[in-house]
């Protein structure tokens, strides 16, 4: 390893606020579908899939052959959100195998290129249709680090990042918080109520399965209720499917299993199926009010992950994938459930569904210790949860079964040393 590709760089000269430098220590090189190398040579396998930026894996083959052609033929690379050969393709491509055939009608904006741009222009959008300015979100949520994502965000230790009051946002208890009472009635009682002390909210937004708060999974039973309440009070339905999102959970959307119909829907991660930078914003017609540049940014138009996009949803003209993931994530389950099980001391149960799971343990602290110890043993992994008390599972979902169960086998070994110091 030479001098610059030492872990010292990154202490000597990046800012304290990194943070997956410190939980993987290496300096990784190449990476390739669910394998990751570093600099010395070591094997990987990624359970992390950047976060879930990565579900069609590292470098895939076909939007690797369709990048380099496009780079080569001087296509545009930056356009704003001029008219370009790209988006237009993207814009065609998305509406005849996502859209139509999901019987599903909306307007395709472009925020801005992450996670945090989609639900800003969301709540944005909301406020401007509704003329309301309070948003509803919920316990354990997590919907990016802008302010206005913040102030819908459940996390303390986030929230006090922002330096500033978050405002304009109430929290609620989601599917479950309340161990012994219904959210959707205790909801429903608070937005009746006018000595509640809450306004009449402009949206509702949320994640069908909460990623950062701990892979808590909502009921298609608690989902209905809520888009019930929304159509009630005439606020704005907003489903975040930033991490949830581009068949981690087994179908295209997250919340299509509940049979819902969300007024904004938040894509990004995996919406350009190569990492590269990119983000949606799905508006209702009715709803789409923008006035020309009344949301914009400067990168709004990144057309290499346009190219990339485009071949990404080649996996979505059949249900082959949507299978195979069902498939894996009962493997996931049965191993995730069975550990819990075989291990008492973790104090664990299994949480999650599709590509989307983890191991939340009683014990929070052993959480860390275990995804600490399978890097150690060749496997990344994070925690999350607002006591870093769950182990998550985000395998890219092109995984093959022999590297799913290898990854699972290094699992258990990473639990039994925790357990065995």
């Amino acid at each position: 390893m030479t001098k610059d590709h030492k872990m010292e760089v990154f202490e000597n000269y990046e800012s304290s606020v990194r943070s997956y430098s410190r939980s993987f220590p290496t300096v990784f090189q190449k990476a390739k579908d669910y394998k990751i190398w570093d600099t010395e040579g070591s094997e990987y396998i990624d359970f992390f899939a950047g976060a879930g930026a990565l579900n069609y894996g590292h470098n895939n083959e076909q939007m690797k052959e369709k990048l380099i052609d496009y780079i080569s033929e001087d296509g545009i690379s930056h356009s704003l959100d001029m008219g370009s050969t790209a988006r237009a393709d993207f814009l065609n491509q998305f509406n005849d195998v996502i859209l139509k055939p999901r019987g599903m009608d909306y307007r395709v904006m472009f925020p801005g290129p992450t996670g945090t741009n989609t639900v800003e222009s969301a709540l944005k959008v909301a406020r401007k249709v509704t003329g309301r300015d309070q948003i509803i979100g919920f316990t354990n949520g997590f919907h990016g680090m802008t302010i206005g994502s913040l102030a819908v965000t459940g996390n303390a230790m986030k929230r006090k990042g922002a330096g500033i009051p978050l405002s304009h946002a109430v929290s609620m208890p989601y599917d479950q918080y309340l161990e012994a009472a219904d959210s959707i009635n205790y909801i429903d009682q608070f937005l009746q109520d006018s000595g509640s002390g809450v306004d009449l909210p402009a949206a509702v937004i949320l994640e069908t399965v909460q990623g950062e708060g701990g892979i808590n999974p909502a009921s298609a039973k608690w989902l209905k209720g809520i888009e019930k309440l929304c159509r009630k009070y005439g606020m704005l339905l907003i489903v975040d499917d930033v991490q949830a999102g581009c068949g981690r959970t087994g179908t295209f959307f997250s919340f299509e299993q509940a049979g819902i119909e969300p007024d904004v829907i938040c894509l990004s991660k995996s919406i350009s199926g190569y990492g590269l930078p990119m983000a949606l914003t799905l508006i209702k017609p009715q709803y789409d009010q923008w006035t020309p540049g009344e949301h914009n940014g400067t990168f709004r138009g990144n057309n290499m992950a346009f190219i990339t996009a485009m071949e990404a949803l080649n996996f979505w003209k059949d249900d082959a994938l949507s299978q195979d993931i069902q498939e894996k994530a009962d493997i996931i389950e049965s191993h995730l459930t069975r550990f819990a099980k075989s291990y008492p001391a973790l104090e664990a149960q299994q949480r999650g569904r599709g590509f989307m799971q983890g191991l939340a343990c009683g014990v929070p602290e052993y959480a860390s210790k275990i995804c600490e110890a399978a890097f150690e043993n060749g496997l990344i992994m994070e925690t999350s949860g607002p006591k870093d008390e769950v182990a998550k599972l985000l395998p890219p979902l092109i995984i093959d079964e022999e590297g799913l169960l290898e990854g699972l086998k290094i699992m258990e070994t990473s639990i039994q040393q925790v357990l065995n110091k």
